[in-house]
């Protein structure tokens, strides 16, 4: 039942077990201290979610914690019956009882009782929660209600016993409120507690209606719920500054009495007895190393790395840890059974330790919290070894002796002593080792157009090189290799591999992911030139915090927690770096938005060089700080590293005759190899591969790697690349196959439509071209003027250019100041020799209306050979090319004008280029009377 089980989880669902107390439901009527509540409002009338009723009620009395709930939910749709006719409850047998007071139906004003014909609730004892290493000890009831209808009100009446021994005495509570904008017609909670008994309350929760008072010698705090909707709080606010929507109590008298109540649960001494196989271990660290420190990591490493981990639910109020024998001798505990272990192995070897409770996630909000061991999710160890402090937690993964001094961002720690302690705050401290170190060696020697040919090493520590020790041992070697090849998308972007293997190193509690592969290009066309970012800083560093709110103005910025990154990059140029220079400071030592960020970048023998680190420190950074520290982010990533290629640098469609062609080699091979791996679930390697062919000019490789890619996954995206390759072969009947395949798969595809009308025309008849174009005008709709346009370029190319400018003076009147438009009508008019000096007008204002105008540039520049001004093509063909180098009609025709100028040399370099990038490019020029 959804609202049923929700209220069963708030109340009950942090408890653990320890022995059985109560492992049937009880059915008993409410205690005489409930106040049933009646319901008051009409239960006809239709509410949006179904609850009408929630109403929620806790007493404390000596070491127990009593929670009732009456709850109620309108079965108002086939919908909500199917969801909430089946009752789960959820329940601590070890810590006390679960009580059924009601169950009852709700029915044209009269009550049925659903359990007075003998229905009882089904225990099921599975541990739901094991498949996330976790032993709850919770139990579900389940019950399918009778004979339930749609428009009934179900009406639910319970209790929850809780009573833990590891407290001493002691109670605590923890009851998450029903804020807005849930709605409940009818909701409370009250918390009541002996007159005389110590109770420490606190809410959380802003704007709630709170009332305390007395009543027969009992102290209570109602609340009307729900309560106002909670103010909100800026993500990377720190944690002091939220404000949950709960309520707490407990009767510890402070945090001193809090770590007094574990101590006992802790006590280290004797607890490995002589002879036993922990006891060698023990003693094989002793005799390895009389150093205290090399000692205390050996006992640190021992549990981390010989006892897996499973959780027994701390902060559900299970506090008892199992003995270390019992934990050596199954292998697995949670964080309370590995400190009490290590601490056991401390004492053994004569090392100052003690147990610290912590939050893995609040640790910010415990001074703010009413004291109880609620406030506690783990535990670790505290030791002190020749006078330092050192953190050791059973739980962590690869701690070292290098890296046994980090600290855990944990925030607020209580000590746990026989006399008590107070809260203590860690103070971090910056990693001694990366959590990951990445180190690229790239060739890219041939061209920086090309794909780089990289080897890589990255080592792995902690969570992740957990994750791939354990992938290792259970995936397949695809699977794993997906997980390797997925997580370094992440740091090094899509690749395709050669080789790629993870190899894990217990010495050192790493893991080493080697591979060598095909990378895309870091190379970007920035201002006409071609330039390429050296820092990971941009994608490492940000810091953008909204304090817009008034109400947020004072509230500081939390920064990552402490992590160490570091990266090394090695890259050999072409022409021995020659020409290539780097921009920005070459080295940076820094602290911006909370990271100590390092780099430098030198070029040395033709070989560029960077090494970058990234230290993560968990500061905060105050409000008023706010402002200049992000002055300070963006001036820093502006002055980072980027490496600038000559005008003049080898291009991929220069490669004739290169001094170095050892980068296009090895990226064929690599190709080659990633091709063989390709299935119907990963096709990465056919689509990078047929890309890469594309770009060198290469149709006929380009033709055989999509034929492979059709074979496994044929896809309309597929069937018209490979049709343009086959039309640039001179394969005009293949590519307008291919264009109808395409087609079949998708019968709306404008692409498709327009390839087959193009290849259609292109083979002599325009009228079924035409035609095929006019059925999708006539069906109108939003893509209407995308075919008239495209009916207009290819009657322009093929047929009469009369209509075609017709049809184009239409849609430039129809949609006025459109850059495409005006650049088809002056491409036309250029192709077919007409209306010269308004074709010049017509580019000119599609030039001054276009963000991106090579195309256009490219228009204009025959016009003005048409009208035999060489020098004025010649200027815009060169503003094209800078524009976009590898645009082959520009080439084409820039070889055309330098024959007419005299310039040979120029024209025959150009016409060799733009014949490998487009072989098709001089077919479509000597239609237009252009010959080379």
């Amino acid at each position: 039942m959804k609202l049923l089980g929700m209220v069963a989880a708030a109340t009950i669902g942090l408890l653990s077990s320890t022995a059985i107390a109560g492992d049937i439901p009880l059915y008993l009527p409410s205690p005489d201290w409930v106040t049933k509540p009646k319901l008051t409002i009409d239960v006809n009338q239709p509410l949006a979610g179904g609850p009408i009723l929630l109403d929620v009620q806790q007493r404390i009395e000596g070491g127990t914690v009593w929670t009732y709930s009456d709850t109620a939910i309108r079965l108002d749709s086939p919908e909500a019956l199917s969801q909430s006719s089946n009752v789960t409850l959820a329940w601590n047998p070890g810590k006390g009882d679960l009580i059924i007071h009601h169950l009852t139906i709700l029915r044209d004003g009269k009550e049925i009782d659903t359990l007075s014909s003998g229905q009882k609730f089904t225990v099921l004892r599975r541990e739901q929660q094991l498949e996330q290493r976790e032993l709850t000890g919770i139990l579900s009831a389940t019950l399918a209600v009778e004979g339930i209808r749609v428009g009934d009100v179900l009406r639910l009446g319970m209790s929850t016993t809780v009573k833990d021994s590891a407290l001493g005495g002691r109670a605590q509570v923890f009851q998450p409120l029903v804020t807005e904008p849930m709605q409940i017609a009818q909701a409370g909670y009250k918390l009541s507690w002996g007159g005389n008994e110590p109770v420490g309350v606190k809410i959380f929760a802003d704007k709630a209606d709170a009332k305390r008072s007395n009543a027969s010698g009992y102290s209570e705090l109602s609340i009307k719920m729900p309560i106002a909707k909670q103010s909100e709080f800026p993500d990377d606010a720190p944690g002091r500054f939220f404000r949950p929507p709960i309520i707490e109590a407990s009767t510890f008298a402070d945090w001193a009495d809090v770590s007094k109540a574990m101590a006992p649960h802790y006590a280290a001494d004797g607890l490995i007895p002589a002879g036993s196989t922990i006891a060698n271990e023990t003693a094989a660290i002793k005799a390895a190393t009389q150093d205290p420190l090399r000692r205390t990591a050996m006992a640190l490493q021992l549990v981390q790395d010989k006892i897996r981990y499973l959780a027994v639910g701390m902060d559900g109020g299970n506090y008892i840890p199992q003995s270390p024998i019992k934990t050596w001798e199954v292998r697995y505990g949670d964080c309370k059974a590995k400190t009490l272990l290590l601490l056991a192995i401390l004492k053994e070897l004569e090392i100052e330790a003690e147990p610290v409770l912590a939050h893995s996630a609040l640790g910010d909000v415990v001074p703010l919290r009413v004291p109880s061991a609620l406030a506690f999710n783990h535990i670790l160890v505290r030791a002190t070894v020749n006078g330092e402090t050192l953190w050791l937690d059973g739980t962590g993964l690869g701690t070292r002796l290098a890296d046994i001094r980090d600290t855990p961002p944990l925030g607020h720690l209580l000590p746990v002593r026989a006399e008590g302690a107070q809260l203590l705050k860690i103070e971090l401290r910056q990693p001694a080792r990366p959590t990951i170190d990445l180190t690229v060696d790239a060739d890219e020697s041939t061209s920086l157009d090309l794909p780089s040919v990289a080897s890589l090493t990255m080592i792995v520590r902690g969570e992740l090189a957990n994750t791939l020790i354990l992938a290792k041992s259970r995936l397949p070697e695809k699977d794993q290799r997906d997980l390797i090849n997925g997580m370094l998308q992440n740091f090094v972007g899509e690749a395709q591999y050669e080789t790629l293997e993870s190899i894990s190193d217990p010495d050192s509690g790493s893991v080493s992911i080697k591979g060598r592969g095909v990378f895309n290009s870091g190379w970007r066309t920035q201002d006409r030139r071609s330039e390429r970012w050296l820092s990971r800083a941009p994608q490492v560093i940000s810091f953008d915090p909204d304090r817009a709110r008034s109400s947020w103005s004072d509230i500081p910025v939390l920064t990552r927690p402490p992590e160490l990154y570091r990266y090394k990059l090695r890259i050999r140029l072409p022409d021995g770096g020659t020409g290539y220079a780097i921009e920005g400071d070459k080295s940076l030592d820094t602290v911006i938005a909370g990271t100590a960020f390092k780099t430098s970048a030198v070029i040395t023998d033709g070989v560029l060089a960077v090494e970058e680190s990234f230290a993560t420190s968990g500061a905060e950074i105050p409000a008023a700080q706010i402002p200049s520290e992000r002055e300070q982010v963006a001036t820093t990533l502006s002055r980072v590293p980027r490496l600038i290629a000559p005008a003049d640098a080898r291009r991929r469609w220069n490669l004739t005759g290169a001094a170095s062609t050892s980068q296009l080699t090895a990226i064929k091979a690599i190709y080659a190899k990633a091709r063989n791996t390709a299935d119907e679930e990963d096709i990465t390697p056919l689509t990078s591969s047929s890309s890469f062919l594309r770009g060198v000019g290469d149709y006929k490789g380009m033709i055989d790697v999509l034929t492979q890619q059709i074979s496994l996954v044929p896809s309309g995206d597929a069937y018209l690349e490979r049709a343009v390759a086959r039309h640039e072969q001179g394969d005009l009947t293949g590519a307008l196959r291919d264009a109808q395949e395409a087609r079949k798969l998708d019968t709306a595809s404008p692409s498709a439509i327009g390839a087959i009308a193009s290849y259609t025309a292109e083979l002599g008849d325009v009228p079924k071209a035409v035609a095929l174009l006019d059925e999708r005008i006539a069906l109108g709709g939003k893509t209407r003027d995308d075919y008239r346009r495209t009916k207009a370029a290819l009657v322009g190319e093929f047929g009469d250019p009369e209509p075609a400018l017709a049809d184009l003076d239409l849609l430039n009147t129809e949609k006025p100041g459109s850059p495409m438009i005006l650049n088809e009508r002056c491409w036309i008019k250029a192709t077919r020799k007409v209306q010269l000096e308004s074709a010049l007008k017509d580019c000119t204002s599609a030039i001054e209306l276009s963000e991106s105008s090579a195309a256009i540039l490219d228009s204009r520049a025959l016009v003005w050979f048409r009208l035999g001004r060489y020098e004025d093509a010649l200027r815009d063909l060169d503003a094209a090319l800078l524009q976009s180098p590898g645009l082959a009609s520009s080439r084409f025709l820039r070889a055309i004008v330098y024959k007419q100028m005299g310039r040979t040399k120029e024209a025959a370099s150009d016409l060799a280029i733009a014949r490998q990038m487009s072989p098709s490019v001089e077919r479509t020029y000597m239609r237009f009377g252009i010959n080379s």
